[in-house]
């Protein structure tokens, strides 16, 4: 049985009040799919069902059409790195059944250069994007009303309850831009643009705030865009709590009211 949860350890705020917990987020690793042992993509997952995956991947890409065309998927045994084991995926696909990988590849949207553990991944991103050197630091009363705000600049979300959001605040609170999508990520790379645009990138001192969970691909996108804090109404993931622990972030979560969970670096919550 693939381990789930992750334990970590965060600052629980109630009103005036801020506790240390240990909690509970949900692991979020990559997984390489292989293709006759060459590497077609890595997806970020939650481990379970990695054959379900690949093969439901396989199709939806129309790799492949149906199981007739796949003569097996089993995790692929042997790997130079311990840290990723179970974390690549052999496909053998049925003779005949010819595929053009560098087509495949230049059209996922999935990489497959992340690495296929998670501390490689880590250390990856950190190559490109070094630790913050932030000394920013905010009071827990920062953030209560930030959802309030952000839900009033969703008229799509307003009319249709299925998009996506991401807004950035500045240190005095200012809300600067909102952005919807169909798409979390592609929210955050609105935001992103958008300062890029104006000339306000990078973004040191700022907060992004995202509906919906902290992932590890919004947390490495804010570590990009040198951004401190990023803060959502739910959960983040394992690797996202452990880039914030390793980058110097701070991940505000379950912010709802004013309760909220302080993840990864938190001593830039204000107390």
């Amino acid at each position: 049985m693939h381990e789930r949860t992750a334990g970590v350890t965060m600052l629980r705020c109630e009103d005036a009040r801020a506790v240390a917990r240990e909690d509970a987020v949900v692991r979020e690793e990559p997984l390489e799919i292989r293709l006759g042992g060459a590497p077609l993509a890595v997806l970020m997952r939650t481990p379970g069902e990695d054959e379900e995956l690949a093969l439901g991947f396989l199709v939806s890409e129309r790799v492949v059409r149906s199981t007739d065309d796949v003569v097996s998927v089993r995790h692929s045994p042997q790997l130079a790195d311990p840290d990723a084991e179970d974390n690549a995926i052999q496909v053998v696909l049925a003779a005949g059944v010819e595929v053009d990988l560098d087509a495949l590849r230049r059209n996922l949207y999935a990489s497959a250069s992340c690495g296929i553990c998670g501390k490689a991944t880590l250390d990856n991103v950190l190559r490109e994007a070094p630790a913050l050197d932030d000394a920013s630091r905010f009071p827990a009363a920062f953030f209560y009303d930030l959802p309030r705000r952000l839900a009033g600049e969703q008229p799509v979300f307003s009319r249709t309850g299925g998009l996506h959001a991401a807004a950035l605040f500045d240190a005095d609170g200012s809300l600067l831009v909102a952005r919807e999508d169909v798409g979390r990520h592609n929210a955050v790379d609105k935001v992103i643009g958008w300062a890029l645009r104006r000339g306000r990138f990078p973004l040191g001192g700022h907060v992004l705030l995202v509906s919906g969970r902290i992932s590890y691909e919004i947390a490495q996108k804010a570590l990009v865009a040198r951004l401190p804090v990023v803060a959502a109404v739910s959960a983040p993931t394992s690797l996202a709590v452990d880039l914030a622990e390793r980058s110097g972030m701070a991940l505000v979560g379950f912010l709802r009211g004013t309760t909220l969970n302080v993840y990864g670096r938190r001593e830039r919550l204000v107390r």
